[in-house]
């Protein structure tokens, strides 16, 4: 029993330093709102970016014609073709083709990159058959890029830093529209970048699209950020003439938010030194996909070193980094089985931890229960501080607000978003949130962009 003694004292200090009650999200929230604030109000002024997209007007619904979208993000990019045909119709037609980077091509210049891309968007030109469409006109993209840019207006912007695995050094500090379209004109490609956007702002137009209440558009995947619609006289950074429309999308790029009031555990210390990014992207190390099994792992690996728990285990799978992932732990979290036998599979495949007990299975299952669940409280406090900032969900505001929200980690674990959809209403109040909506809303990063380049149509 000293075993588990030792163990349960771990899990119980775990549950104490991840306690998020309704008053410290309070705390959160307001400090995003604050945050928030003093992005806007200068350049550098705020640990979160509130970069300005220079997307001034969102798709209506009405939209009509064929427009593209290349999606830039990873190892792989998409081409897609969406046929718009207005209200009743909505997308009438949507083709998509992925096209993986040949891996010498990601760290080699950047005409060579682009120019592969454009061949791609040339052959998916040459397949749109017979149309007489583009005859008078030029066609037009959506180009959504992945990566941190300086954006100057709504087709420019240029490169900060290459992430992921590119290295491409003549591509920094260039435009990556004006790259794009020089390689489109070499390859004859008559398509003019109607918007440069990144991923989260495509979720909040996707979203938008089909409800039209959307003001916020928030990724929960791998990653996490948010984009949200403000009044664009409340930017005191923006230069420059305001937008007809008065609105402006701010990607809020929330990931890099820290603040004393954050519950944050040893094992995110840890996490956090040994990141590729340390004292970097401390928000989204706390609650995004790519840290909670991570998370998981060092706790287990804490309990082994001051046990006898997990019985005599070779600690090689257990020390090694990400060996545990998310679609792990949201299996054993979710694991109804009488004697939670997914918790042992996982268990014995993934860490080597054989012959556990069903009390020490029970275990492992509520420390991933802790952890996801500081997790969703801590988005829906972020997602909260943004409908105060905009004056949503308070005392006196009648509209229905809709939040989008992509990625796997809202969409595939259940327990995940129940938890944020439950915590939006404790921290709203019942009334408030009653005119608060979380709607799924996938492939910002394709449709989105699609959509955004129909909005800012030129035609």
């Amino acid at each position: 029993m000293v075993a588990a003694a030792a163990a349960e004292r771990v899990v119980a200090e775990l549950r104490e330093a991840c306690a998020a009650p309704a008053a410290r999200l309070d705390e959160v929230a307001a400090a995003m709102e604050a945050e928030m604030r003093a992005g806007l109000r200068e350049e550098g002024g705020s640990k979160i970016k509130m970069i300005i997209s220079y997307v001034d007007n969102l798709p209506t619904g009405n939209e009509e014609g064929l427009f593209y979208a290349l999606d830039l993000g990873g190892t792989n990019f998409r081409v897609l073709r969406v046929q718009l045909a207005g209200r009743e119709k909505r997308v009438a037609k949507r083709e998509s083709k992925e096209v993986s980077i040949p891996p010498h091509l990601m760290s080699g210049n950047a005409s060579e990159l682009f120019g592969f891309i454009a061949s791609a968007l040339a052959s998916s030109v040459a397949d749109e058959g017979r149309s007489n469409l583009f005859e008078d006109k030029q066609r037009e993209l959506g180009f959504t890029f992945s990566f941190p840019v300086r954006q100057t207006s709504i087709a420019s912007g240029t490169l900060i830093k290459w992430t992921k695995a590119f290295s491409i050094d003549d591509a920094v500090g260039e435009d990556v529209v004006a790259e794009l379209q020089t390689a489109m004109e070499k390859q004859g490609v008559d398509m003019h970048v109607a918007a440069l956007i990144n991923d989260t702002v495509g979720t909040l137009a996707a979203g938008r699209y089909n409800d039209e209440d959307v003001v916020i558009g928030v990724i929960l995947g791998t990653g996490s950020n948010a984009a949200y619609v403000e009044e664009a006289s409340a930017i005191p950074k923006f230069e420059g003439e305001l937008p007809k429309s008065g609105n402006m999308v701010i990607n809020t790029e929330w990931g890099n938010f820290s603040s004393s009031c954050l519950p944050i555990t040893e094992y995110d210390q840890a996490l956090d030194e040994e990141s590729l990014n340390p004292g970097e992207q401390i928000f989204e190390k706390l609650i995004s996909g790519m840290y909670l099994g991570e998370i998981v792992r060092r706790v287990l690996l804490k309990i082994a070193s001051q046990s006898t728990l997990f019985g005599k285990v070779n600690q090689t799978k257990l020390k090694t980094r990400f060996i545990l992932r998310t679609p792990d732990i949201s299996a054993m979290h979710h694991d109804d089985t009488p004697d939670l036998r997914i918790v042992a599979d996982k268990l014995a495949e993934n860490l080597k931890i054989k012959d556990t007990s069903l009390e020490t299975r029970k275990m492992v299952a509520e420390i991933c229960d802790i952890v996801t669940t500081r997790s969703a409280r801590l988005a829906a406090a972020g997602i909260v501080g943004i409908l105060r900032k905009i004056g949503r969900a308070v005392p006196g505001d009648e509209r229905r607000s809709v939040v989008a929200i992509d990625g796997g980690l809202f969409e595939h674990y259940a327990e995940f978003r129940q938890c944020l959809e439950r915590t939006l209403v404790e921290l709203l109040g019942e009334e408030a949130s009653r005119s608060v909506a979380v709607k799924l809303t996938k492939d910002g990063s394709g449709l989105g962009a699609a959509l955004i380049a129909a909005a800012h149509s030129q035609h």
